[in-house]
């Protein structure tokens, strides 16, 4: 292909064009690894953001997809219905928190999150007690769709376009040393406002350079949400389907959320699909003999065929021996690489949940700053693809990665702390 041609008719996505003009053509993938057009390799440390856990190109994906497109590859899902769809249907709900009944298909991550906001804003409504706020952490992210937007907290992405959100109040993430503030902000914020929802990352806030939180303060959020019959949503886009060593990050806590939200993985990064699911509770309260009181949110592409079948074969490859084993063992592989490095006079801060690693460097930086771009390059040279945000750097890999690779991927890390 020709550089030329992009460079002439494409806008790439989180792009300053003035300042980064050039991109990197890639041919090919398989596995964990990346191909340009020169035959250079790159080793893909965050699975081509969260989505090809299974490796690139999987062939149990890929022939599942194939046999299902010689047999349909699209209907409108309004008045019709089809197999790969109560199939996958079938098949989240035996992993699935119990609480979850049913679901919802959409396109993408972002406007799952949107359908969650809502059917929260809804559900409140057609039981006729209408309520306006959302809450939701500091720092998070949750899209770029303007509901999405209205309820994340990065303002890079956001600025030119906050006068137009929804009602959306910020708490802080808790800790061990908040926790008691942050409880009783969040109690006074829910008894004197009209609060629909509480939307959160579980455990993990993924743009906001894989920031951790534990399950025990979470949980008591959500526990004091449900007295005040606030909605919980359990933004999962980024931490479903393994990554933090349960199915679903929500499994660490005992409170259940009313709605959760899927894509990334879902599809093993073969085509994009997201659910929005939720509980019988929810459901139920859009049941009515007025057709103003159902959900009129649809999308063109709604349980796609193919993608269905894509997220079926994903969800049977999650809870293989082999898959299972392979996270095992890459949790491990990253507490043996943290506790190596963790003494490092250049090293400010390790963590992991699962299979998500990340380290802070000692240094001061912005988000996207002079040295994430010095460290993108290192790395690309090296042949590993991470993309670092502010002095963060993090691994979050295809589960089918190798020993070898993931050695390689440590040692560039540890190289790089020569250049900062």
């Amino acid at each position: 292909m020709s550089l030329k041609d992009d460079k002439e008719f494409i806008w790439h996505p989180l792009t300053q064009h003035q300042l980064h003009p050039e991109h990197i053509v890639i041919k090919k993938a398989k596995d964990a690894v990346l191909y340009d057009d020169n035959d250079n390799e790159y080793i893909d440390g965050i699975a081509s953001w969260y989505t090809c856990m299974y490796g690139h190109c999987n062939p149990y994906i890929t022939r599942a997809v194939s046999a299902q497109m010689e047999n349909l590859d699209h209907v409108v899902f309004t008045g019709f219905t089809h197999k790969p769809a109560t199939l996958l249907a079938k098949s989240l709900m035996k992993i699935l928190p119990q609480n979850q009944q049913k679901i919802f298909f959409s396109d993408n991550g972002s406007t799952s999150v949107d359908i969650a906001l809502k059917m929260a804003l809804q559900y409140h409504f057609n039981k006729g007690n209408k309520r306006n706020k959302i809450i939701a952490f500091q720092d998070g992210f949750h899209g770029d769709t303007f509901g999405a937007m209205s309820v994340s907290g990065l303002s890079i992405y956001n600025g030119p376009f906050e006068d137009y959100f929804l009602d959306v109040e910020r708490i802080p993430v808790p800790n061990e040393n908040n926790i008691e503030t942050v409880k009783m902000l969040f109690t006074k914020l829910l008894s004197e406002n009209n609060v629909a929802a509480f939307i959160y990352e579980p455990l993990v806030q993924g743009a906001a350079a894989m920031k951790m939180h534990k399950s025990i303060h979470l949980d008591e959020l959500l526990k004091i949400a449900t007295h005040h019959e606030v909605i919980n949503i359990a933004d999962e886009v980024m931490t479903g389907f393994g990554k933090t060593g349960k199915n679903f990050a929500s499994e660490f806590m005992s409170n259940m959320p009313d709605i959760i939200c899927l894509s990334k993985s879902l599809t093993g990064g073969l085509v994009p699909m997201a659910i929005t699911s939720c509980t019988e509770k929810i459901y139920n309260a859009f049941l009515s003999s007025k057709m103003e009181n159902g959900f009129f949110h649809g999308h063109t592409y709604s349980a796609n065929p193919t993608s269905c079948t894509a997220a079926i074969a994903s969800i049977e490859l999650l809870m293989s021996e082999e898959i299972q084993n392979s996270i095992d063992r890459i949790k491990a592989s990253h507490k043996s690489f943290i506790e190596k490095i963790n003494d490092h006079p250049k090293v400010k801060d390790t963590r992991q949940q699962g299979i998500i690693v990340a380290i802070d460097f000692n240094i001061e930086t912005d988000r996207y700053g002079d040295l994430r771009h010095k460290l993108y390059d290192f790395y690309m040279n090296k042949g590993v693809y991470l993309r670092p945000l502010g002095n963060t750097v993090y691994i979050l890999a295809p589960y089918i990665i190798s020993n070898e690779q993931l050695s390689k991927i440590y040692k560039t890390i540890e190289q790089s702390f020569d250049i900062i």
